[in-house]
Order: structure tokens, then sequence, then C-alpha cells
């Protein structure tokens, strides 16, 4: 399929390629959809093997956002940057401030914040050049450490799901598998220890293990994970992890985790619901940080109020588990209905006349 033609399937609005030779910087940014608002998403900055590999990830990545916007009630579309250049050897104030130009182009159709790659500290440089920056530190007047939230969205959507799978919503010694211990799953890791559900904790990097070890937490290889007794198996780290190999190994009741793009496909979704597991979607759980740079947008950043939408999560859960029994459909599919279903309510709106 080529790049127009996918664009039109998916509903695409625009696609910017843009280059400074002086700062060395190439860079995508695609915005998928705005009917709720501008698009909102973060910049990646990855060392991209082909500029096509980068189109696609970049339009990938903003249909995602739209879909997570949409479903969180947020005022948001969606949209994504991407910056073909390694963040460890490539990045400098040049680059972001050139970067931060090519955004300012776009008049606030865009509102880039952080991804893979790009920190809070980044955003200030970006931010010296355009306005239209989210997520900046909190002593920059941001809303700081999205990985907060994130955090707390994905605890409360494993309740929800847990009240489905059992009755109750209480997570009280409950085994919790969680797949990747980084920043995000750490923060829901300790709303899990203040309820008392059991952890058992695996990552590739030994110094997630550590921290794991330091709160008291079992740790496993990475290979067993997938296999063990627990109630609820939370992939916390890659996507695709949910696939035919790894899921006749599950022996859980719930998956709800933090990782984006966990089932490999469609399908994957659909042999859960024929387990009898009960699936969380992603972005429904791991919109906690989307909400958060939401709730600086126009005024002061009030972290009252991105707690409390943040929490909603537990309500957006229970609606996609109702949608998923009512028309005896997978969850995956029932998120997307709710997204879906949002996005055309507003687009069918009757236009009126109004003065300026």
């Amino acid at each position: 399929m080529d790049i127009l033609e996918r664009m039109g399937a998916e509903g695409h609005e625009q696609l910017v390629v843009v280059s400074d030779k002086s700062s060395g910087l190439k860079a995508i940014i695609a915005i998928h959809d705005t009917t709720l608002g501008p698009a909102c998403g973060g910049t990646r900055i990855w060392p991209y093997k082909t500029e096509q590999e980068a189109i696609q990830d970049a339009l990938r990545l903003s249909r995602a956002m739209t879909y997570k916007s949409a479903a969180a009630d947020l005022p948001l579309g969606g949209g994504k940057g991407v910056i073909i250049a390694d963040s460890h050897k490539d990045k400098t104030e040049a680059l972001l401030r050139a970067y931060g130009r090519f955004v300012d182009t776009l008049g606030g159709r865009y509102l880039t914040t952080t991804d893979v790659g790009t920190t809070g500290r980044d955003l200030e440089y970006v931010k010296q050049e355009t306005k239209h920056v989210v997520g900046l530190p909190t002593t920059a007047g941001g809303s700081g450490d999205t990985s907060i939230m994130t955090g707390l969205g994905i605890y409360m959507g494993m309740k929800a799901c847990a009240k489905e799978a059992w009755g109750s919503d209480s997570l009280t010694g409950k085994t919790v598998a969680m797949q990747g211990f980084g920043k995000v799953a750490t923060h829901t890791a300790h709303h899990l220890m203040k309820e008392d559900a059991k952890l058992v904790v695996t990552d590739v990097f030994e110094g997630a293990l550590d921290r794991a070890r330091e709160f008291g937490l079992a740790v496993v290889k990475p290979d067993a994970i997938y296999g063990l007794d627990c109630d609820i198996f939370a992939p916390c780290a890659l996507g695709g992890v949910i696939n035919p190999e790894t899921i006749p190994q599950l022996k859980c009741k719930v998956v709800a985790g933090g990782a984006n793009n966990q089932l490999l496909s469609d399908a994957d979704g659909a042999e859960l619901d024929r387990l009898g597991i009960v699936y969380a979607p992603d972005y429904i759980l791991n919109s906690g940080g989307i909400i958060n740079v939401e709730a600086e947008i126009g005024s002061e950043y009030n972290p009252d109020r991105a707690r409390e939408k943040t929490e909603r999560i537990y309500e957006i859960m229970e609606r996609v588990i109702a949608i998923a029994k009512r028309e005896e459909i997978p969850t995956a599919k029932a998120a997307d209905r709710v997204a879906e279903d949002r996005l055309n309510a507003v687009r069918s709106i009757r236009r009126v006349y109004r003065a300026s």
C-alpha cells in the first residue's frame, strides 16, 4: 500500500516531512484526526533503518493516539512525531530547537510531548521555539512525569477487570505477574502493594530487577513469566507479547498491563476471549499519561484534575467490558467501538453559523 492510499484508508489528515541540514534533523509528523481537538502525541527519537519505516511508525502511532484520547474522553485528536536519530548520540539542542520550529509551523494542529528517546528536559529546548508543547517538567510549569498517572490508570483498569473476573474489584491476595519493571510498572506496583497484592516481576535489565528486590518482590527469569500461576498477567514492556506462542502458557484470568500493542494480531484478542480471559485493551489502561498532559493545556496544570480523570479509567474499562458482553465481541474490538462511537457522534453534530 502506498502512503497516500494508507492515509486515506485509515483516515489520516496530514503527513509532514521535515529536514534541517545544519542540525541534522530528519523528522516525520503525522496528524491522524482532529475531530475532537488538536492532535496530541509524543515525539519519538529512534534510529529507523529506512525513511519508510519511520513514516509507517508515525502513521501507526498517530492513529493509536486518536483512539486513546477518544476513549479517554479527552478534547484531543491523534498525532505523532518521529525523529530519525539515535537519542544517545545525535540528540542536541540544535536538533530539538529545529524540530520545535517545524512544530510551530503547524499552528497548533499538533501538540508534542515526550516519547521513547525524549525527556521533559528535551521539551524545554522545543519550547523555546514553539508554545505547542505539553508534558514539560513541573519546574517549567508543566505536568511533569507522566508515568505516575499512567501507573495509576493501569491499577484502576486492573480493578475493573478483577470485578468482572471474580465479582469484586479487590486485588488483596491476588498474584500479579509483571513483565517489565520500568517507571510505569513501578508506579503501578506501589498501588498494588498498598492493597496487599502479591507481585512477581521479570525484566531484561538487571537494574530493574534490583529495584524490584529492594521492594521485596519475587523475581523470575523472562521466559518463566508466561507460565506463572497467577491471577493477573501484566505486560509492561514490549508489544506483541500476547501471541499464539504465549497464550497457551497463560494461567491467569486477567491480562492487564501498560505495554503498547500487546496483541500480536486481532486474532489473539479473540483467542483470549474464547478462553474466558478478561483482556484490558492497552490504550484504555495506559491513557493516564495523555490525561496528565491534557490537564495542563490552556491553563495551569491541576494535578487533582489529572488524578480524577485518570481514576475514570475504571469506569471506561467497565463500559468496554459491558459492550463486549452485550455484542459478544472481544474487549479489544469493544474498546475501538467506544472510541469510534465518540468520534462519529462529534462528526455528526450539525454545523450552525456563529458570528465571529
